[in-house]
């Protein structure tokens, strides 16, 4: 089976203390941090962070730096965010149609973990070439929103794709971002999902450790 993780998404962080932040979610008993990566008009409308960031928080924490790229030219980012410090490096399969093998060769060259994700209306038999490789993808996220912003309600029909993936790839870590929170994770988990990204559920919560801790509980007991 896969590990079970969870990675609060720092996009609903406080930015202005975007370290503490970081240091009070792996008190609350945070796997990862999940590192929301967006360039105004280039896949998605919207902006967030980049490799500054990435390199300044890394000056502050040894957490596990989740990045999420949704941007249209990922190769781009690789070497910067390698620099700054990311640990996994997750790109989307819609804009990496023609270069992701180059793409997971270079991420794992600069010792990052290499994942793909793709849009709710992304057909789920887009990854498997990219798990089943030679040089495969270490992790593919599904997003259960529209990427782009934070706050979106969950697509519950969305997890027929990860359910089609842990059946065909029992060993494989399955990431879902979007909507997650207590009222959502039974249907993640029993589908099949390991890793599990929560934004305003955990960081809008009176008690973070404690939505953690149940989020974690219940992905342990599918």
């Amino acid at each position: 089976m896969a590990t079970p993780r969870i990675a609060p998404s720092m996009l609903s962080s406080d930015f202005a203390n975007l370290a503490s932040e970081a240091e009070r979610m792996v008190r609350c008993g945070a796997d990862w941090l999940h590192m929301d990566i967006m360039v105004i008009f280039h896949f998605v409308p919207n902006l967030t962070i980049g490799a500054p960031v990435i390199e300044s928080l890394r000056k502050h924490t040894k957490a596990y730096l989740d990045c999420h790229l949704m941007v249209t030219n990922p190769l781009d980012y690789v070497e910067p965010l390698g620099k700054a410090g990311a640990s996994g490096f997750t790109f989307h399969v819609e804009v990496s149609k023609d270069n992701w093998r180059e793409l997971v060769q270079q991420i794992k060259l600069k010792g990052m973990r290499p994942g793909v994700s793709l849009k709710p209306g992304t057909p789920i038999e887009e990854v498997f070439p990219l798990v089943e490789a030679e040089d495969p993808v270490q992790m593919v996220l599904v997003m259960t929103v529209e990427p782009g912003f934070g706050g979106q309600k969950f697509m519950p029909e969305m997890m027929d794709k990860v359910r089609t993936l842990r059946k065909k790839y029992p060993s494989l870590d399955i990431e879902v971002d979007g909507g997650l929170g207590p009222s959502t994770i039974d249907l993640a988990a029993s589908a099949g999902a390991n890793c599990i990204v929560a934004g305003s559920s955990v960081f809008g919560a009176p008690d973070p450790a404690q939505v953690i801790s149940l989020l974690r509980k219940t992905l342990e007991n599918c």
